[in-house]
């Protein structure tokens, strides 16, 4: 057994190069230069044509990209959508690009669709909150119902934005807490921006005893507006008495200021009101309660 082993792999060598000689014979090589020549013309079209919608794609591709960067830039839109936009503008020429090209060497696409559809959806139901938040990121950015300074209301929470990102938004309260809050919250909530507009209104709710002077109280209130220079005049301040509450006569005071100076009037006028109003002897009644006691007597 070992013999003829050896003498089957003495003989292979020879073997190998009688069967290339074979390959190598006029009719053999007419042969194969024919097969390639019918598969250069039948094939050689399509990967030309493939070829040029490839490089032809890909050009179109980057210039519509270069379209859509200057038309959101023109609008002023934030760099990083600007950026995340057109790479998902581009990758998705490119794809349509690429199964253009293999459909004209004719490579059926219609599986490599089917794929892509369905990973497309097993990746949106593994990242639907992470999408939603993205989306919501996309348009706060695009519409801007607030910006980077400014102070909002929103998704139970009141602070300063600080960033805005594609997932979520960063406020800082007043007391210098940080919160991030999902974009999602933000777009599915009224936002409410205490920085939109130039002027803001102050409140105020002044309740003095029946017993005052009620036009004393409207001189002493009027002073106080009138002696802080950062009351506006136009609109002009209002003090109505506006309500006939239990157990007080209630004065609505509306006065206009820069919203830069909202807290710091709001706070000075309630220090200021409580101080003038002790000064002049007119009492700011708080809730009480009057007990009648009744002698019960007995035979």
């Amino acid at each position: 057994m070992a013999a003829e082993a050896a003498k089957e792999a003495a003989t292979a060598p020879v073997d190998v190069v009688k069967e290339m000689g074979d390959l190598l014979e006029p009719g053999s090589m007419e042969q194969l230069l024919q097969a390639g020549k019918d598969l250069l013309i039948q094939y050689g079209p399509r990967v030309l044509a493939a070829i040029a919608v490839f490089f032809i794609g890909k050009m179109l591709a980057k210039w519509l990209r270069g379209i859509v960067v200057r038309l959101m830039n023109k609008a002023d839109v934030d760099p990083m959508v600007t950026g995340f936009t057109a790479s998902m503008v581009y990758i998705g020429l490119m794809v349509f690009v690429v199964m253009t090209a293999l459909g004209q060497v004719g490579i059926q696409t219609t599986s490599f669709l089917a794929v892509l559809g369905a990973a497309g959806l097993a990746i949106g139901l593994a990242l639907q909150g992470s999408l939603a938040n993205f989306a919501a990121g996309f348009l706060l950015i695009i519409f801007r119902p607030f910006k980077v300074g400014d102070v909002i209301e929103a998704a139970g929470v009141t602070g300063k934005v600080d960033t805005i990102q594609i997932f979520t938004t960063t406020l800082r309260t007043p007391d210098n807490k940080t919160i991030i809050v999902p974009n999602a919250k933000l777009g599915n909530d009224n936002i409410v921006n205490y920085s939109t507009q130039k002027t803001r209104r102050v409140d105020l709710v002044v309740g003095v005893s029946y017993d005052a002077d009620l036009k004393e109280t409207r001189a002493i209130l009027q002073d106080i507006i009138d002696s802080d220079e950062r009351v506006l005049k136009d609109p002009e301040p209002q003090i109505v008495v506006g309500e006939l509450a239990d157990s007080s006569v209630n004065f609505f005071v509306r006065v206009w200021v820069n919203s830069a100076d909202y807290w710091g009037v709001y706070f000075d006028a309630n220090e200021q009101v409580k101080l003038r109003l002790d000064e002049a002897g007119i009492g700011i009644p708080y809730p009480q309660r009057d007990v009648h006691l009744y002698e019960h007597k007995t035979a």
